[in-house]
This record gives structure tokens, sequence and C-alpha cells, in this order.
């Protein structure tokens, strides 16, 4: 019997007109545009940016999101990014906690399966205070019945599998977990058969994506605009997949691409060519 395989268009593959670490974070195309496209695509996930949720509630409520999302048959909602939520009180800690309150807010009535968390910027933080701070977060999160997943990364204080699995362990919280990004395990030299390893019950969600083992320019550069569609790079998705499958993971599968060729398409162009590259990396 095939599995069930449900693709989940993150926020930045259908980002049309956005630009990550700007001030124009926000989608040019409106939400329920994006959903359409995604839906129509084949996608039963989608994935809802922090500042495009804030533009998106000028025109809509989280009401009309919910129907949007529901009438288009998506029943996997991601939600990211916060930051800075391990801070001591301060003007960026409290602009976390304004951030925390609206996504968890906005989880609650989506329905929304995670939110999205981690460190952009690999902030000198020491793990007590990071697992303190998750703690809060995934106790947060179980009163607006959601879970917390942790973004490993290059760019984070938490870059490695050891620590990763302290943070998870050490909290040990039935909603908080680990997302997997192929494109940050790559680049952070962590083979498929280590996160493999990861013990499964705390891999909340899977991204995966393709992209080149070396660049001309900036890792920075290579993460926010150079990433490409599954099939179309050097990494080898076919087999993390495989190997992930082999390992036990049966959630939906993120297609995570920031690339700014692909953001200056409609979403009707991007949705199409995401999900028939993503979905050729899965058995028939």
């Amino acid at each position: 019997m095939t599995q069930q395989i449900d693709l989940l268009a993150s926020y930045w593959t259908m980002a049309s007109g956005a630009a990550p670490h700007s001030d124009h974070e926000h989608s040019s195309s409106p939400f329920a545009d994006r959903v359409v496209a995604a839906a129509r695509a084949g996608f039963k996930g989608f994935g809802i940016w922090h500042a495009d949720l804030d533009q998106t509630l000028r025109t809509l409520s989280l009401d009309d999101m919910r129907h949007i999302l529901d009438d288009n048959g998506i029943k996997h909602v991601e939600i990211e990014f916060l930051s800075d939520w391990w801070l001591e009180p301060g003007e960026r800690r409290a602009a976390s906690d304004a951030s925390r309150r609206r996504l968890f807010d906005a989880a609650r009535v989506l329905g929304a399966r995670h939110v999205k968390v981690g460190d952009l910027f690999n902030s000198p933080v020491e793990m007590p205070e990071l697992i303190d701070g998750f703690a809060a977060l995934c106790l947060d999160a179980r009163e607006h019945g959601t879970r917390v997943l942790f973004e490993l990364m290059p760019f984070a204080r938490i870059n490695t599998l050891e620590d990763a699995l302290d943070l998870v362990t050490a909290v040990d919280a039935a909603n908080g977990g680990i997302v997997f990004d192929l494109w940050h395990l790559v680049k952070l030299g962590i083979s498929y058969e280590a996160a493999a390893r990861f013990p499964m019950q705390y891999i909340g969600g899977i991204e995966i994506n393709d992209g080149t083992f070396t660049a001309p320019w900036s890792l920075f550069e290579d993460t926010i605009n150079h990433r490409r569609l599954c099939g179309e790079g050097e990494f080898d998705v076919r087999g993390f997949v495989a190997t992930m499958l082999e390992a036990g993971y049966r959630g939906p599968w993120g297609i995570e691409v920031l690339n700014e060729d692909l953001r200056q398409l409609p979403p009707d162009q991007i949705a199409p060519r995401a999900f028939a590259t993503t979905r050729a990396q899965f058995p028939t």
C-alpha cells in the first residue's frame, strides 16, 4: 500500500514579490491567490510568515483566513518565524513577546500544526537559557493547541544534532520538536544517516529543497536567494527522502525554496512547478 504523502508549500516558496530580511517580507500577491494556487497544484499544507500575517490581517480577519484555507482543502498550516524568545527583558524581548502573542493567536484560530522558531544570527546565548525559553514556548503553545518546532540551521546558536537533541530532551514536551531543512543539513555537513538516527518523536517537520555544494557568494546570500527546486541542483534529494521515510517520518513535507528568480513569478506559475518537482522525489 502506497504511503500518503502530503506536501506543504512553505511561505518563501510561494512568496511572490517578497524580499527576505528587508522591510518587504510580505508577498505582493494576496493571501487567497497564493492558497488557491497551492491547492490547485496539489499541496495539502501552506506556510505563513509573520510579516505576511501582519500584512494580510490589514484586509482579512483570522477567521477569513481560516475559511480560505479550509475551502481549499489545506490540512497542514505552518506559521513562522519567532526569534529572541530567550532574551532577558528589554526592547528586543518585548518585540518578540508581542510577535509571539500574534503568532500563537493565529495558530489557535487557523489550527496550525506548528509554529517554527529559532535563531537567525548565532546569538551568544547559553543552553540553559535556550532550554528555559523553549520550555516556556511549549507551555504557551499547548494552551493554543499547537506545537513549537526549532529549526536547526548554520546561523543558529544550536547548529548540531547533539545540541538539538539536548534542547528537546531537556524540555521533553510532547508538543516540542525540531525541523530538519535539507539545505541546512547539507551546509552543516550532517549526513542523511545521522539525521535519520535522531529520535523520530522529536522530528516535528521536514523541509526539502535543492542547491549547490559550493557557491561564489556568502552563505547568507546563498540561503535567501539561490536555493533551487528539488532535482534542479546537486543535492541527493531522493536519497534524503528515502532515508527519512525508512526511518519512520510520516508528517507533511515542506518545500522551502528561497530563490530571487522564483519570487518574481506569480503564484499560479510557482505552485505547479514546485509541486511537480517535489513530488518527483518520492516513491510513486
